[in-house]
């Protein structure tokens, strides 16, 4: 079975990417995917500094964050758009989880969390483009670490108003959209593991 970790890039309680993720996470699961779906916000991390770095190794939530990375497939992100790129939190997550952290073992690499991963990108945003600006820049991050982006991706706009009480999304259209993303992520994944 296709194991998927999937998260928001967003720390807000409330966040629209976090309803997102929820949405994508359970279209995931239904696709036949053991699907983990964490909120970074359980993992605070400092931001990345060299010296900070050089001087304690990477943070101890950021290495629980690195093991579930590796112990995963695929990815599945929910990314909001910030200043037309990506979140600082999620830059600072990829930053501090592409180190390596110099254990001398196998998955010491800084690609280690990243290579040979497949990952899904959806975004959603109260603007009229739901985010998509934002997701090329994700792409090539992650293209750039050895992770395979599926070209599918789903985006949200007006967000604020495509949830339910529930934190389902209301229109059955952009649920199709959100479907078609989570099967094609899990059927890619499952034909890579082979």
């Amino acid at each position: 079975m296709v194991r998927i970790l999937a998260f928001a890039g967003s720390a807000r309680r409330d966040s629209l990417n976090k309803k997102l993720a929820r949405v994508a996470a359970a279209e995931a699961r239904a696709a036949g995917a053991d699907v983990t779906l964490i909120d970074l916000d359980d993992f605070p991390i400092p931001l990345y500094h060299g010296d900070l770095e050089a001087a304690e190794g990477m943070p101890g939530r950021a290495r629980e964050l690195r093991a579930l990375f590796l112990a995963h497939d695929a990815l599945l992100i929910a990314s909001p758009e910030n200043n037309k790129s990506v979140s600082a939190l999620l830059k600072n997550t990829i930053d501090w989880l592409s180190r390596d952290v110099g254990d001398g073992k196998g998955e010491a690499s800084g690609s280690a969390p990243y290579r040979g991963k497949v990952a899904a990108l959806l975004a959603a945003s109260p603007g009229a483009f739901g985010g998509s600006q934002g997701l090329p820049d994700l792409r090539k991050i992650l293209s750039a670490l050895g992770v395979l982006v599926i070209p599918a991706q789903a985006t949200l706009a007006h967000a604020h108003k495509a949830f339910d009480a529930q934190g389902a999304l209301i229109e059955p259209r952009v649920q199709a959209s959100v479907r078609a993303v989570a099967a094609e992520l899990v059927q890619t994944a499952g034909k890579l593991r082979g």
